[in-house]
């Protein structure tokens, strides 16, 4: 079974018993003072798999499964060891690597929260653009190449995140895409000069 469909099942799932438990949220949301002060390791992975509502919930579940399955299978064509195990770590360690920054930047910070999905998910989105840069990926319905939107995209959440005027974490959304580039070509550098080709080819 594609390892993006399960782990679409599992955030889900996890996700809706949080809509109407509260509780939940508060114990396992990312909160950078109480992993520092308390030790409460657990929420590096945990704030991934609750969401903030429902929109939230199906936008980042529909960015993945629209490029999980594809990416996997860039991972079992590229990438040595078990492609589903590869892309579930890939995936697990997008979502602590892409809330470093915030715990740096919020370690003493104890009323800043965050929960989601969204920094691994843009990993994912990344992985797909560093094999297949010139893929189009739609903005609402508007057809762009996906170097494009990925320039774009890094840009924005660096300057949403220098103006911190809204409760998106725009920091995760940026490292997650950083991280999601890196990853693959950490474990097979030949795939740095596979992109540079990939970009050459087009003219």
């Amino acid at each position: 079974m594609d390892i993006s469909i399960i782990i679409i099942i599992a955030i889900s799932a996890i996700s809706i018993a949080g809509f109407s438990q509260p509780e939940l949220i508060y114990k396992y949301q990312f909160n950078a003072w109480q992993i520092k002060e308390r030790k409460e390791y657990i929420r590096w992975i945990s704030h991934g798999f609750f969401h903030g509502g429902w929109m939230h919930l199906l936008i980042n579940m529909f960015v993945l499964w629209s490029f999980g399955r594809s990416v996997q299978i860039y991972f079992m064509q590229s990438l040595p060891g078990n492609s589903k195990l590869i892309f579930l770590l890939f995936f697990l360690s997008a979502i602590v690597v892409s809330s470093i920054y915030s715990f740096l930047k919020e370690k003493n910070n104890y009323n800043y929260n965050a929960i989601g999905a969204s920094g691994a998910v843009s990993a994912v989105v990344f992985a797909s653009i560093l094999y297949d840069p010139f893929r189009i990926i739609y903005l609402y319905f508007i057809p762009v190449p996906g170097i494009v939107l990925g320039i774009g995209y890094l840009v924005y959440s660096r300057v949403m995140s220098q103006r911190n005027v809204d409760n998106i974490g725009h920091d995760a959304h940026f490292w997650g895409a950083v991280y999601g580039f890196v990853f693959p070509i950490l474990l097979n550098p030949a795939l740095l000069l596979h992109f540079f080709n990939e970009l050459i080819r087009i003219f």
